[in-house]
């Protein structure tokens, strides 16, 4: 049983690890690599143990085992790192109002975690936060056969929804590389884009309500049926994109759009950026309505995708290359406009060498050379990611000035990304963390892409990694109203502090 005063044995089982995880791959603790002061919050002792045995069971707890604990402590890049010693498993949104309930009054911090893949450092603790898993949470409770409509927990893994609706005759209007592990109660918190944010939109639109539980045990019912609701405030906005500091969602209901009977993939080359933007004006034009998807990969991207996956391109030789879907409910017309449109990409000379497939296991294959470029970069030791906004015209050119400015440090620097809708994912790998490329990449990445009038998360949030990095996306009137809801929502501030407005 944890007793406060363990409380310095529990922090020196951390301490050696600080000299060992360079070479074990799991990095310095997040306070002493960013040199945070942990905030006025209690300390953890036996008695709140055991009030939390009482509620959710002695089974339902993690405690004391670093090996055990690491998993919830370290985020999936392996670039943060907190002390936690308690996680929490509850069952039901009631155990959760109790969990936070009990947090406020003694001001116990929490950090709430979802199927923890993030990229920003949000869904770790920093110091040693409670971390509140939503694991258990995991029902689904409708599928409306007729609208689409579907009702979960947050618990539920993106990939096992999805799988779900499809049996309905509906498909999740959000598909990310990570949808085998991340929960939809994640991807709400952090408003998740994904690969076809160009055909469906972002989660803001199709989520249509939402239950959150306040930092106060509040139990907030803002669920709905309705695209259109014209009742005021729309509350439910606030927890999209909060990153668990305003609330933690335990609900949601989903619009899901129905599943497409004709689905196509061409995978293109070509030689310019030049020729990549006349390309998605002429996709955006001629495929139209049957547009669901419109990646950008460039040589390095596709070099590591190949190499470290495993994986075997259809082409490869080319700087730029394009993936593009199509979605339709007629096979015949979906593949007359698609030919139509290569034809034409090719006849100017845009498009110089390309594919194109309508079997199912063959646009699994193309897709796994995009989806799996994440990871694959990781693979190269380190990886600094920086998910960007950017004006089309310079979508690019900042993959090209980091190049120059810190290319003699990294193994690569690449950028890929969601090209219909300006996202751009830069990324520096390297053998191992450096101080000295993060000073080379940070802020010059973030001053940069403001100057540009970008932002500096296009889907991923700001987390813990981007804190600082918000003034250049928003001004200090907006943060300062951010401030107040979140002193208004949480004045104890105990709900994933050090996030977002630390």
């Amino acid at each position: 049983m944890l007793r406060s005063n363990n409380l310095q044995k529990i922090r020196n089982t951390f301490l050696p690890a600080l000299r060992t995880y360079k070479t074990s791959g799991i990095p310095e603790l997040t306070e002493v690599r960013h040199n945070i002061k942990r905030g006025n919050y209690a300390e953890l002792n036996g008695k709140d143990v055991s009030f939390f045995e009482s509620l959710i069971g002695p089974t339902n707890i993690l405690q004391d085992s670093t090996d055990d604990l690491q998993g919830y402590n370290v985020d999936f890049l392996r670039s943060v790192r907190g002390r936690s010693q308690l996680v929490l498993k509850p069952g039901s949104t009631q155990e959760i109002s109790e969990i936070l309930k009990y947090c406020n009054e003694r001001r116990l911090a929490v950090c709430p975690q979802g199927g923890n893949t993030g990229l920003v450092g949000g869904s770790v603790p920093v110091c040693d936060e409670i971390v509140l898993s939503l694991a258990r949470l995991n029902k689904i409770l409708s599928i409306d056969d007729i609208t689409g409509i579907t009702a979960c927990e947050s618990g539920v893994i993106l990939e096992n929804l999805d799988a779900k609706t499809r049996e309905a005759g509906f498909v999740v209007p959000l598909d990310l590389g990570a949808k085998s592990s991340c929960h939809i109660g994640g991807n709400i918190s952090t408003n998740a884009g994904g690969l076809r944010v160009i055909r469906y939109g972002n989660l803001h639109g199709s989520v249509l309500g939402v239950e959150a539980v306040l930092a106060n045990g509040k139990v907030i019912d803002l669920m709905s049926d309705f695209k259109k609701d014209n009742t005021g405030y729309h509350l439910k906005h606030l927890f999209i994109g909060s990153e668990g500091t305003l609330g933690v969602v335990t609900k949601l209901a989903i619009l899901c759009p129905a599943i497409s009977d004709s689905v196509n993939v061409a995978f293109l080359a070509l030689n310019s950026f030049e020729a990549v933007m006349q390309t998605l004006k002429n996709a955006k034009r001629h495929l139209g309505e049957i547009l669901s998807s419109c990646e950008l990969i460039d040589a390095p991207s596709l070099a590591a995708s190949i190499e470290n996956n495993n994986l075997q391109s259809p082409i490869e030789g080319y700087p730029f290359y394009m993936l593009i879907e199509t979605s339709g409910s007629n096979a015949e017309h979906d593949m007359e406009k698609l030919n139509n449109f290569i034809q034409l990409v090719m006849d100017k000379g845009d498009v110089v060498d390309g594919t194109y497939t309508s079997e199912p296991s063959k646009m699994l294959e193309i897709w796994k050379l995009r989806e799996f470029i994440s990871t694959a970069l990781t693979k190269d030791g380190y990886c600094f990611k920086y998910d960007i906004s950017l004006p089309l015209r310079s979508f690019y050119d900042i993959v090209k000035v980091v190049e120059k400015r810190a290319g003699h440090l990294a193994k690569r620097v690449t950028g890929y990304g969601h090209l219909g809708d300006l996202n751009l994912h830069l990324n520096v790998s390297c053998e191992q963390y450096s101080p000295e490329l993060y000073k080379l990449l940070e802020p010059f990445i973030y001053e940069y892409t403001a100057q540009l009038k970008g932002s500096v998360s296009a889907e991923h949030g700001i987390g813990f990694l981007k804190t600082k990095y918000l003034k250049h996306s928003k001004s200090a009137e907006a943060i300062n109203m951010m401030r107040d809801m979140k002193q208004l929502l949480d004045p104890n501030g105990i709900l994933n502090p050090y996030k977002v407005l630390y």
